[in-house]
């Protein structure tokens, strides 16, 4: 699908918005073309990553654009020209959090489960379902299909699933991925530890369903 994201997807949605009376029209043809210099190389990068932090085609084309409309918008203010690639995705990040709080789509983890308790890790030791395997932990996960991840993933809400993404996706540091999401490095660490304990007890129903283990009791 990513193949069919090209310059022109960019200018000519930007065509219309210029006709529009939007701030792009102030640019002009050299600084555009500056900005298409800039950014065009890292369009499939930021369509993979909406795709990833929405799960759904239709919505990443529709966040990609809206991205490269904001950066074009913002790009006079842009001063350091070396780190394009993470201020997409800063504004990608952002665009993906703000459009399901505005929709009111916003989920909050599930309060009845006592994440900070839940540990998978443990929970795979005590029950041992694969109890003549020599990796018994690699083994249970190398169980699950990538839609199955996939699932886990997009059960969390935004705010957490963003930050997770970009750290495994991306390899960023909390630092790095403080910078990115404008918040304090102790947010970002938060965030991430309840994104992953998410993540893990999604999977853990899910083996569930599939009666590989028992139901867990905290």
């Amino acid at each position: 699908m990513d193949r069919h994201w090209t310059k022109e997807h960019v200018a000519g949605r930007a065509a219309v918005t210029k006709s529009s009376g939007n701030p792009v029209q102030d640019l002009g043809p050299a600084r555009r073309a500056r900005f298409e210099d800039l950014t065009l190389s890292h369009l499939r990068a930021v369509y993979r990553l909406a795709v990833r932090l929405v799960g759904d085609v239709p919505t990443a084309e529709d966040l990609t654009q809206e991205t490269y409309l904001k950066a074009m918008q913002a790009c006079p203010s842009l001063r350091d020209h070396q780190r394009v690639r993470p201020w997409l995705f800063q504004i990608l990040s952002r665009l993906v959090v703000d459009r399901h709080r505005k929709g009111g789509r916003e989920v909050p983890l599930d309060e009845s489960v006592d994440l900070d308790r839940f540990s998978l890790y443990d929970r795979i030791a005590d029950e041992d379902p694969f109890p003549y395997s020599q990796n018994l932990h690699e083994d249970f996960l190398a169980e699950f299909q990538d839609e199955d991840v996939r699932h886990a993933l997009l059960s969390i809400p935004e705010i957490y699933r963003v930050p997770l993404v970009l750290m495994y996706t991306e390899e960023l540091s909390y630092r790095e991925l403080a910078e990115l999401l404008a918040c304090p490095v102790g947010t970002v660490m938060s965030r991430l530890h309840r994104a992953r304990k998410a993540v893990e007890h999604a999977l853990w129903e899910c083996a569930q369903r599939r009666g590989w283990v028992k139901e867990w009791t905290p």
